[in-house]
C-alpha cells in the first residue's frame, strides 16, 4: 500500500514546543504524493510562541500541504458526508485533544474533523504529546487505545527523570503508522523505550 493520493487531514494542536518539529514530517509525507488537508486547532491558529512565529508556520504548513488551512468548524464540517478523508492524523495531539476526543467533545474545526473522521469509519491517528500521559491523561490514552479506529503513533516518556509523566510520539513513525491504520492495525511496539 501506498500514501500517495490518499487523502489526509493533517492536525496540528498547541503542543507549542512540538509544533516546529512536526514540519519535516509534514514534507516527508507531501513527498509521497498524498493529498494533505492540513487542519489546526484555535490556539495555533490564532498565537505566536517563544517556540515559533504565527504567520511564518501558519504560511510555511500551507506551502508544504498546497492548500489553505481549515481553522474553523465550519471549514472541516465538509470533510464529513460531503469530502471524507482516508484517514486523519493528529500531532502533535495534546492532553487537552485526547481528552476532548475521549469524552465526545467536538467544539472546534479539529476536533470537527476528528469527528468526521470517526463518523465515516476511517481511522483516526494521534501523535501524542503531554506532560500529563501517565498521571490525569493515562484513563483518556488508554479508552482511546482501546477505541475503534484509533490508532496511536508510537509513544514513550520523553523524560523520564525530569518529567515522569511526560510521553511523546516519534515522529519518525508518522509514515509507518499511516499505513498499517489504513490496513486496519495498530503499528507494533505501540509503547517504545525513552531516547538515550
Amino acid at each position: 500500500m501506498s500514501l500517495s493520493g490518499k487523502k489526509i487531514a493533517f492536525g496540528i494542536t498547541a503542543s507549542f514546543c512540538t509544533v516546529q518539529d512536526i514540519l519535516e514530517p509534514l514534507r516527508l509525507l507531501a513527498a509521497t504524493g498524498a493529498d494533505i488537508y492540513p487542519v489546526v486547532s484555535p490556539d495555533v491558529f490564532a498565537n505566536s510562541s517563544r517556540f515559533h512565529n504565527r504567520d511564518e508556520f501558519l504560511a510555511e504548513i500551507s506551502k508544504i500541504c498546497g492548500r489553505d488551512i481549515i481553522s474553523t468548524t465550519k471549514a472541516a464540517e465538509p470533510m464529513g458526508p460531503k469530502n471524507p478523508m482516508d484517514i486523519m492524523i493528529i500531532a502533535p495531539a495534546t492532553g487537552n485533544t485526547i481528552a476532548k476526543i475521549a469524552a465526545g467533545i467536538w467544539d472546534n474545526g479539529l476536533l470537527t474533523a476528528a469527528k468526521a473522521a470517526l463518523r465515516n469509519g476511517r481511522p483516526l491517528v494521534l501523535a501524542i504529546f503531554t506532560n500529563d500521559a501517565l498521571s490525569q491523561n493515562g484513563v483518556n490514552i488508554m479508552r482511546l487505545y482501546n477505541t475503534k479506529n484509533i490508532y496511536f503513533v508510537p509513544f514513550g516518556q520523553d523524560d523520564p527523570a525530569a518529567k515522569p509523566t511526560s510521553m511523546a510520539a516519534d515522529l519518525s513513525q508518522i509514515q509507518p503508522t499511516l499505513l498499517a491504520a489504513l490496513s486496519g492495525k495498530q503499528i507494533q511496539p505501540a509503547i517504545i523505550a525513552p531516547p538515550h
